[in-house]
């Protein structure tokens, strides 16, 4: 897998790694049936954007990938509750409940949700993934999940593992 971040378009950033990693130009794309977006000339090639403000995550693999990055603000004070299981409202309270926290766990879900192509079509406790700190990976329930941090954002990857 092979990801980048930065600022500006996920689009541009995804031309970019093809370009480099690929030696092609970005091909066509289209969207399959529950909205993830896919390259029908490569279905070899798997890869996932995401923007939040200014900032751009792209995740290219040769098998199923999501990539979520998130700039902390802070959100309504009961979305930790709604949106993080037992477990998971444990540990971000355990770390003092800053927003920080709840943006590591929150991108590692939309990561998951990005990676199978679901989308958040049920509810977000019930979307497990591993409690992990940022720069750390792990792999769960068949996927490798990798946890990225800046000073102002967060952000997740997820690749399916066979």
């Amino acid at each position: 897998m092979v990801w980048k971040v930065g600022e500006g378009d996920g689009y541009a950033l995804l031309a970019a790694l093809l370009a480099a990693h690929v030696g092609e130009s970005l091909p066509a794309m289209e969207r399959k049936e529950g909205g993830k977006p896919w390259f029908p000339s490569r279905p070899d090639l798997h890869f996932s954007v995401s923007h939040s403000g200014t900032l751009a995550l792209c995740a290219l693999s040769d098998r199923e990938v999501g990539a979520d990055v998130e700039l902390i603000r802070p959100r309504r004070e009961r979305l930790p509750a709604y949106a993080l299981d037992g477990e998971e409202l444990d540990w971000y309270r355990a770390r003092g409940g800053g927003w920080e926290w709840f943006y590591t766990l929150w991108t590692l879900k939309e990561a998951r949700v990005k990676c199978t192509g679901q989308g958040l079509r049920r509810p977000p406790r019930e979307i497990s993934v591993p409690l992990l700190e940022p720069g750390e990976t792990g792999d769960w329930d068949g996927f490798r999940f990798t946890a990225l941090a800046g000073e102002v954002w967060r952000g997740a990857l997820c690749e399916k593992l066979t």
